[in-house]
């Protein structure tokens, strides 16, 4: 009796001992994989370069496509994800005020230079009094865009303004101009039925449009805007400096997603590390 009690404990020492080390294998595992929610173009683009740098460090990049600019950052907040890399710093810190997020900026990958683009109209000198413009409807996005139109002298906004500049802000407007303001996903499907369209750069691209040779003006990559709304890498408050983050940062400012930028995107996206 003795005897075989001893070997149902053995055999229970076992099975105990393979289940913690498959448990142990899949929580290194865990510890391994980075899993990032992003645009479909560039960004998932981007960081399918990246994945091949982070195999290198023994991490397993897995990346979740988004095609709006609210769902990334609420699967980011709950933990679904470990960063995002879609958006500009300004439009992260408004979507904190608006929906009491604690997201933070991990660091800067690239800029895209927002474009205005022919629509009804194909140049800027054949724009008739009381054109239409669309422009994006969330609230850094679209203040971006008329500045961008303040620029060249179409319009003139309220200096107190800022960042959150409306059409409401306007203070001057020549060609007596009326804007159109839509989810920035839809504005470059617009243009059949507007004059022109601010696109933000990604959509851009989605469409087949490019910021360098189809927009009638865009952002240059000097100017402050370039800065200002430079693509970032975002992650919970508290994981900037994570080994996942830290490994992430690392691939996105590799040599191999330079090169990949500089080659595929024609000046459309520009890297800024």
């Amino acid at each position: 009796m003795k005897k075989w009690f001893v070997v149902l404990l053995a055999v229970a020492s076992l099975l105990l001992f393979a289940g913690c080390g498959a448990s142990t294998e899949e929580s290194s595992d865990a510890d391994k994989t980075i899993v990032v929610g992003a645009s479909p173009t560039p960004h998932a683009e981007i960081l399918e370069v990246a994945k091949d740098v982070l195999a290198e460090d023994g991490y397993t990049l897995e990346i979740q496509e988004f095609t709006d600019y609210v769902q990334p950052n609420l699967t980011l907040e709950n933990g679904e994800l470990d960063a995002n890399y879609f958006q500009h710093l300004p439009y992260l810190e408004d979507f904190n005020e608006k929906n009491a997020t604690s997201l933070v900026s991990a660091g800067a990958i690239h800029y895209e230079p927002l474009g205005l683009y022919p629509g009804k109209t194909t140049s800027l000198d054949n724009l008739a009094d009381g054109a239409s413009i669309a422009i994006p409807n969330d609230t850094t996005n679209e203040a971006r865009a008329l500045l961008l139109l303040e620029t060249i002298g179409l319009i003139k906004l309220d200096e107190a303004a800022g960042l959150e500049a409306t059409p409401k802000d306007i203070v001057e407007n020549p060609k007596n101009l009326s804007f159109t303001e839509l989810e920035a996903a839809q504005l470059a499907r617009s243009l059949q039925d507007v004059d022109l369209a601010v696109i933000n750069g990604n959509y851009a691209i989605e469409a087949g449009l490019n910021a360098d040779t189809d927009a009638l003006v865009k952002e240059e990559k000097d100017s402050l805007a370039a800065q200002t709304f430079a693509n970032i890498v975002a992650v919970r408050e508290g994981e900037e400096n994570s080994e996942k983050t830290v490994a992430l940062m690392k691939a996105l400012t590799s040599d191999q997603v330079r090169d990949f930028i500089n080659e595929n995107y024609d000046g459309a996206v520009v890297p800024i590390f």
